[in-house]
């Protein structure tokens, strides 16, 4: 102890300081346990997203194989016939000055949808459909009664005019 000095005002002088000490470590204490609360929700949250990323890598992989299988000569081959398209011949080119390079040649082949359900495909596309058609025969005319023919009581079908209108 100093000399001169009473024992309580050496006490006295010492407890601001020891408190200030306490104060800084509790406080130091607490600022050490909010930091590694949160560094632990940050590595949490690190991890989830890791968890995620993989299952978006897995997802990702197996459409990836699903389109690798789907683009597959063989696959598309199967669907275009599965929508009723046939195999080209040999491909003719127009050229830029408007030349035909080749020979074009429709498509040989019948569709295989032919006997599938749903509306039928045309068997064969050709720009002028009337002229690869023939046109149907022209019915028998009939002999002109007193007034104009009346469809069937309850079929509902078409009238035919009666000659001369």
């Amino acid at each position: 102890m100093a000399k001169g000095a009473e024992p309580g005002a050496v006490t006295a002088r010492r407890a601001p300081f020891v408190l200030l000490v306490v104060v800084l470590l509790g406080s130091g204490l607490i600022v050490l346990l909010l930091l590694n609360s949160s560094l632990n929700q940050g590595s949490f949250e690190l991890s989830n997203l890791e968890k995620q990323t993989d299952e978006l890598s897995d997802e990702r992989q197996s459409l990836q194989q699903e389109v690798d299988q789907l683009s597959a000569p063989g696959a598309l081959e199967q669907r275009a016939r599965e929508l009723g398209m046939v195999p080209g011949g040999s491909p003719a080119f127009l050229n830029p000055d408007g030349t035909v390079a080749g020979v074009p040649a429709p498509a040989t082949g019948q569709p295989s949808v032919a006997h599938a359900p749903g509306p039928l495909p045309p068997l064969v596309l050709d720009p002028t459909p009337a002229a690869s058609t023939p046109a149907p025969a022209p019915a028998p005319a009939a002999v002109p009664s007193a007034g104009p023919p009346t469809p069937a009581a309850g079929t509902g079908g078409p009238t035919t005019p009666a000659p001369g209108r």
